[in-house]
């Protein structure tokens, strides 16, 4: 019977390897940690961070109105005293001096200052409004921002609006749950706008700037959006969730207005 005569070779070339394989797990495992920590910012502690901030600048807002609170029945959902199913043309003087004249008190607000609050009763949320769609100044701070260039809340035309729909406070998470009719609300300085949801555009292409003209309508999808001029609120965000790909669209009307 032969032996096998081990060489030390053999024996060195095995503990390479040994070597090798466990160095190897230990990177992987220290690359799993850092990326699951990554995930955990990102998904958690960057919404944390920015839904809390978001939160103190309605209330400095407020406070900076005066109105000392959730007034217009933000907090139980209601809508404000005005009817919201009641067209805006019931009071056309009042509306289209509001549209011809600056809604804020100030002027036009600068780039990513917050000058307004946004209330969606279904979605349970209330966020500021920023001049602006900027993410480090507006849009990663929990905010929903204001596309430069189209109309104030109020103004004949389209206040169109932008927002996270995942992390950094994720303020249109679930806007895919707004419906025809629901109640949105634009409190300014000076007023508080009731707008209504009219169309929903569940899809189109995140290059589509036609759904943010004065008289909105799609460009990639042309039978999504209007053929006359109007009071027109515009909610954008990211679709599907945790992508950037397309862009979801949702399109309201402007049906009362209430000055403070």
């Amino acid at each position: 019977m032969r032996m096998r005569v081990v060489q030390h070779r053999d024996r060195r070339r095995r503990a390479r390897w040994r070597r090798g394989l466990w160095g190897g797990g230990e990177v992987l495992v220290t690359v799993g940690a850092v990326l699951m920590l990554l995930v955990v910012h990102q998904l958690w502690w960057t919404n944390r961070e920015a839904r809390q901030g978001a939160e103190r600048k309605v209330e400095a807002l407020e406070r900076e109105w005066g109105s000392g609170g959730r007034g217009d029945g933000a907090a139980s959902g209601a809508a404000p005293s005005a009817s919201a199913s009641s067209p805006v043309a019931t009071a056309p003087g009042r509306a289209r001096q509001r549209s011809a004249t600056p809604v804020i008190v100030s002027g036009r607000p600068g780039p990513s200052q917050a000058y307004a609050v946004l209330t969606i009763p279904r979605l349970h949320l209330r966020v500021p409004v920023a001049e602006g769609v900027s993410k480090p100044g507006v849009l990663n701070k929990g905010y929903v921002g204001h596309y430069p260039g189209t109309q104030q809340p109020g103004q004949a035309g389209n206040f169109a609006l932008a927002g996270h729909r995942n992390t950094h406070g994720e303020p249109f998470r679930y806007l895919p749950g707004l419906r025809p009719k629901d109640t949105l609300q634009v409190e300014t300085a000076t007023a508080t706008y009731t707008y209504a949801v009219d169309k929903v555009l569940p899809q189109t292409s995140s290059r589509d700037s036609g759904v943010v003209r004065p008289v909105p309508r799609s460009l990639v999808r042309p039978s999504y959006g209007y053929d006359e001029p109007g009071y027109y609120i515009t909610l954008t965000t990211c679709t599907p969730e945790f992508t950037s790909r397309y862009r979801m669209v949702v399109w309201g009307k402007l049906v009362s207005m209430r000055p403070r």
